[in-house]
């Protein structure tokens, strides 16, 4: 049953995107741990995890397993087997609820102890905020929930619905579940009347994301450079005639240190004043021996106006946590680079409004987007290279990432990818643009004004904190009465 329940979850994502699925795993996992000790709750919750993320997870290998050979397994079973630990706790402690809890509420707290367990896997150097439940629902009507109570609200939706279905069935009484179906019914309308970006106020600047389409085994080879060079150009220069205030290029697209190219800084800085619009270019920075993954930003009038430095790096992509330990690892310092690390929530003044930069991984960190908005964001900017993971799920997962990230900041998502899926996001939720993999293309469409979010006042930590305290508050004072 735990397999299942695990195997239903990771088909509510893309590419199979069943979304309905996501309540009926869920119930499938919360059964089982109703019927297990807390012991065997963990594991049968841990191994339900090790499938769950196996699925998820398995796009992580594309590209990477070219160069690992025997050892790209590897590169999906060790993070599932470690994020796997999040579920393994989830069952641990939704079997004590069970056990212990007011039955009516031990559910809640099943549900609870999950979404807390997956925003502890999301959140830290080494946080993996990829396949959290919440997301998989971008496409349906629960989506309004993220303005108010974000992406982890979503997934408690979801695993209330799965922790009451599986409490039905073990005693054999509807009425919570019933109760739990009105609540969400009713709610839900509520929220989508009283959503701001519900009714939108009609888009009035038109904004580019260029996607060149250069293959991640050709991008860092040396003729690659001029090849992105020469693209990216002539892409740009097609957008002169619609007039853009803003063109997003993707990821270390130009693949050198671009502040030590002199001749290059002025032909950007160029192209963007022909444009009349802030040109973002995806490289790399570097200052003294430190190389960062970066975002510059040139002004319409061609100057420089700031380089973004990536703040949350892919651990063992990226950066290296532990290298001075585990250095002795296959393909420990050949394969994982050694980026430094931003440090600030930087936002830039544009003629399309105060941009957030968001670079790749960071868009599935919503406390990053939050802290940009709360520096003044009106609009965010996801500049991506999902080439790496060529067709698979990885590019739609992320996208999909993106919806969220627009519906709880209430922002427009302008998103550039190497090789797809490039987009423009409304705060609704909606791809208003939106480009196909593979393809060369340049996306053009229009943003407005942002709108207010209950869950920009709130943010993802208080909501984590506040079902841990309910958790403690229903197995510790709401506790099961004995005959």
């Amino acid at each position: 049953m735990a397999a299942a329940g695990a195997v239903a979850l990771a088909l509510a994502f893309p590419k199979i995107n069943a979304a309905w699925l996501a309540p009926c795993g869920a119930a499938a996992l919360f059964w089982t741990w109703q019927h297990a000790s807390w012991k065997r709750a963990f594991a049968l919750g841990w191994f339900a995890g090790i499938i769950f993320f196996a699925i998820s997870f398995s796009w992580f290998s594309q590209t990477v397993g070219a160069y690992v050979g025997i050892f790209a397994p590897a590169v999906v079973i060790v993070p599932a087997i470690l994020e796997g630990f999040a579920f393994a706790c989830a069952g641990a402690l939704a079997s004590i609820a069970f056990r212990l809890a007011s039955p009516a509420l031990a559910p809640l707290a099943a549900a609870c102890a999950f979404v807390v367990f997956e925003w502890l896997r999301s959140i830290g150097v080494m946080g993996t905020p990829f396949a959290q439940l919440g997301y998989s629902q971008a496409d349906t009507p629960l989506v309004v929930l993220a303005a108010y109570i974000g992406t982890y609200g979503i997934t408690l939706v979801i695993c209330a619905l799965g922790a009451y279905a599986a409490d039905a069935l073990a005693r054999r009484t509807i009425r919570p579940l019933a109760l739990v179906i009105a609540v969400i019914a009713i709610a839900t309308p509520i929220c989508w009347q009283w959503w701001p970006a519900r009714t939108l106020a009609p888009p009035t600047t038109r904004v580019v994301a260029a996607q060149g389409n250069i293959a991640q085994s050709l991008k860092w080879t040396p003729q690659a450079l001029q090849l992105a060079i020469d693209r990216y150009t002539a892409l740009t220069k097609q957008t002169d005639a619609a007039d853009p205030a803003l063109i997003v290029w993707p990821e270390t697209v130009i693949s050198t240190v671009l502040n030590y190219q002199p001749q290059l800084m002025d032909r950007f800085g160029a192209l963007a004043r022909d444009a009349h619009a802030t040109l973002v270019v995806g490289s790399l920075y570097a200052v003294g021996s430190t190389e960062y993954n970066a975002l510059y930003f040139f002004s319409p009038d061609g100057s420089l106006e700031g380089v973004y430095e990536k703040r949350q790096l892919v651990p063992f992509a990226e950066t290296f946590p532990g290298r001075a330990f585990l250095s002795w690892l296959p393909y420990a310092t050949s394969l994982i680079s050694n980026f430094g690390s931003g440090a600030f929530d930087t936002v830039y003044a544009t003629p399309a409004g105060t941009a957030a930069p968001l670079i790749c991984w960071e868009s599935a960190f919503a406390d990053l987007a939050q802290a940009q908005v709360h520096a003044g964001a009106t609009l965010l900017v996801v500049s991506t290279d999902d080439a790496w993971f060529g067709t698979t799920a990885g590019p739609y997962q992320h996208a999909q990432i993106a919806q969220l990230r627009a519906v709880e900041t209430g922002r427009y998502v302008v998103r550039a990818a190497a090789t797809g899926i490039s987009g423009i996001i409304a705060p609704n939720g909606r791809y208003t643009a939106r480009s196909k993999l593979d393809t060369l293309q340049v996306i053009d469409g229009m943003i407005g004004q942002p709108v207010d979010t209950v869950f920009n006042h709130i943010g993802p930590t208080k909501i984590a904190v506040i079902l841990a305290m309910l958790y403690v508050l229903i197995v510790v004072f709401l506790r099961r009465r004995h005959a």
